[in-house]
């Protein structure tokens, strides 16, 4: 990561500029706080004023956090998916809270170096070491609970991701020169800064699946095409597994303590989404978390996509149309991998009958019933042991199938946030049945990988030759180089720009013949 450069930070911080909340944090020397670049606060000397890249760098450097502006209550930086080093796929892993679940050494191992030498490289680029980071992280999720809900500090504690009550009070105390009831006392008294992400309320109680309820609010960048996130949630929802009413999403979401009833909407007072969700257990609050923001891409500098797509001649007036526009991430990898390629040679409407019909069959075989009307999608674990029994459709589809589903479930076969998309690529198109379009879609998706052109596809392809732009596929990627770093957000753009019958077969997820004959 190149240092940060002082002067345009410090123009940021001056104009007050919420566009670069979450991506760096301006530390006071002469007052010991951190602060977002929208801090209200009286602007500091230049010579006074230190930038950061996290706040875990901020907090090694013996700052505590501003209780007016709250500069961990903001949106996620961008550049972890913007970026595919090592700094920032650990970084997607510790938002994820896989130190919490299985410490340094495995965050070191599913990034394929060792743990002093990834300790080395988040110090050097980012500030601070992993536990360092995993340590801002949890303490930001306690803020949030604090702040927004009426659990025990107790219960708080666990629900952040801290082993014990006492590292969350020590933690807190350091960060916020609070104790976390004095915390939670100063945030409910009007006194601090409007809050962007905060969790709205918890039940302890549990609901009518057994789980316990919460509800977090989630803001995201402006502009935020949310509605249109919405409608591709409806148009690809497997029967029986998602449903989308009013505008209200609803499915079991898979996560670390087990499964998560999720409903999630638009909000209607900012750019962001409110997520209530019964869960198995409160420390899977803090992935759940994480989880959303991907899956609707909350964290994308949408104003700096906007502006670098609209100066472009043919893309401008698409920006224009739609700005915002966002990808769609998946709520599970392998789920989505198997998704797309039960979608590889059907429409969107069969393939989505023959996944809701997966999942009934495997239910009924199982003696397993719907809870709350619906389903959970089958993982791999039971597709790989009972698919060959209800699959339905060509050999050559259930073969690619179950053997994705078996590499998934015996590990052979591991796709998480920490990978970088050229590795994931690979290891997708290695697989029998799978070619460049399935893989370069899975992994946009997956990793909400911003610079993906799918080049091959031919709903892409018409919508360049209605605008008069390119014919072929070389063409195509030849005119996408001016569009990187954002060809993914590029493709969405031609994507929804697609005349009606085209643009029909695309939400149909009639993927390109042309680009799928070396899948079959």
């Amino acid at each position: 990561m190149p240092p940060l450069d002082h002067a345009t930070c410090y123009r940021a911080l001056a104009s007050r500029d919420a566009r670069f909340d979450g991506q760096f944090i301006a530390g006071v020397r002469t007052t010991g706080i951190y602060c977002r670049p929208s801090c209200p606060a009286t602007t500091p000397k230049p010579h006074n004023v230190s930038f950061y890249p996290t706040a875990a760098a901020a907090h090694e450097a013996g700052l505590r956090a501003c209780k007016r502006c709250q500069p961990d209550a903001v949106p996620g930086n961008p550049d972890w998916n913007l970026r595919d080093d090592l700094a920032a796929r650990a970084m997607r892993l510790i938002t994820d809270g896989v130190v919490e679940r299985e410490g340094v050494p495995g965050l070191a191992a599913r990034l394929g170096y060792s743990s002093r030498h990834l300790g080395r490289v988040l110090q050097g680029e980012l500030g601070a070491g992993p536990l360092a980071l995993a340590r801002a992280h949890r303490a930001e999720s306690a803020r949030a609970l604090l702040a927004g809900t009426d659990l025990p500090v107790s219960e708080v504690a666990f629900a952040a991701g801290f082993a014990s009550l006492r590292q969350c009070n020590d933690t807190v105390r350091e960060v916020y020169g609070l104790a976390p009831t004095e915390l939670r006392r100063l945030a409910r008294s009007g006194r601090v800064g409007v809050r962007l992400d905060a969790v709205a309320h918890a039940a302890l109680s549990p609901d009518a699946t057994g789980l316990t309820t919460v509800t977090v609010r989630l803001a995201a960048r402006a502009p935020f095409d949310g509605a249109g996130l919405v409608r591709y949630v409806a148009d690809h929802a497997v029967h029986g597994v998602e449903e989308v009413v009013d505008g209200v999403v609803r499915r079991w979401l898979p996560l670390p303590h087990g499964r998560a009833l999720v409903r999630v909407r638009l909000d209607d007072e900012r750019p962001g989404v409110v997520c209530t969700a019964s869960v198995s257990a409160l420390a899977d609050v803090a992935p759940l978390v994480a989880r959303v923001r991907r899956w609707f891409d909350l964290d994308a500098d949408a104003a700096a996509i906007d502006a670098a797509l609209g100066a472009d001649a043919l893309l401008g007036p698409l920006v224009a149309q739609q700005p915002g526009i966002r990808i769609a991430g998946a709520v599970d990898p392998g789920e989505t991998l198997l998704r797309t390629i039960v979608g590889q040679q059907i429409s969107l409407p069969a393939a989505r009958t023959v996944l809701g019909r997966l999942a009934a069959d495997l239910d009924a075989l199982e003696g397993r019933e719907p809870v709350a009307g619906l389903r959970e999608f089958p993982g791999a674990d039971r597709i790989a042991a009972h698919g060959a029994a209800v699959l339905r459709g060509p050999a050559s589809r259930i073969r690619t199938v179950l053997g994705v589903a078996e590499a998934l479930a015996s590990g052979a076969l591991a796709i998480d946030v920490g990978m970088p998309a050229a590795e994931l690529r690979a290891r997708l198109e290695a697989l029998p049945g799978v070619g460049p379009w399935t893989a370069g879609y899975v992994t946009m998706r997956v990793l909400g990988a911003p610079d993906i052109l799918l080049e091959h596809d031919l709903v892409l392809l018409r919508s360049l030759r209605a605008l008069g732009a390119a014919e072929t596929a070389t063409g195509a990627r030849m005119l996408g180089a001016r569009w990187a770093p954002w060809r993914s957000y590029a493709t969405l753009h031609l994507w929804r720009a697609a005349p009606p019958p085209m643009r029909r077969a695309r939400e149909d997820g009639a993927a390109p013949i042309r680009a799928r004959k070396d899948e079959r």
